[in-house]
């Protein structure tokens, strides 16, 4: 009887895990790729959002930056909640609770400045011994990208550029 029991306890807890997982991956299969820039989610999962709007729509981004846009673009509506994928396991986590690190000497995702969000302290810490940048909350995490809006649209379309004259060469 105690066997039966332990069994299917684990079997809940596989199924749990595995339905946990696949939910984690539903934003990646809803949004394959960034509407503002075209990069791949799944490629970029340790830097994605995951925005779930009051009126039931949702947005994948790629990173923070394009989040910002796309929170800026649609200033009547209303986010429920607002997930980051965690930049050591790649899961997606609720942004407003994380640990951000803003700035180091990593390259961030369509930003110079990089802003990395962690679900744990320690991780987070972890990061900056390595890599230099600090701690910050989600709004100052939040503040930093539209601050860097401008230098970094001015970056990207500079890239653009290059890679467009090397192509055509």
């Amino acid at each position: 009887m105690k066997k039966t029991a332990v069994t299917g306890i684990l079997i809940s807890v596989l199924f749990l895990f595995g339905a946990g997982f696949l939910f984690a991956e539903d934003d990646i299969q809803k949004h394959p790729s960034c509407k503002y820039c075209g990069m791949d989610r799944k490629q970029f999962a340790h830097s994605r959002i995951f925005i779930n709007y009051d009126d039931g729509t949702t947005m994948g981004t790629c990173s923070l930056h394009c989040a910002a846009i796309d929170l800026a673009i649609h200033i009547d509506k209303t986010p429920k909640m607002i997930q980051a994928g965690d930049y050591s396991e790649k899961a997606l986590i609720d942004a407003e609770k994380a640990q951000w690190v803003i700035g180091g000497s990593k390259m961030g995702v369509m930003t110079k400045r990089a802003k990395w969000a962690f679900g744990k302290k320690e991780d987070a810490e972890k990061f900056i011994k390595e890599n230099g940048g600090g701690i910050a909350t989600f709004d100052q995490a939040m503040k930093a990208a539209y601050e860097d809006i401008y230098d970094d649209t001015k970056m990207i379309r500079e890239r653009r550029k290059m890679r467009k004259m090397q192509h055509n060469k």
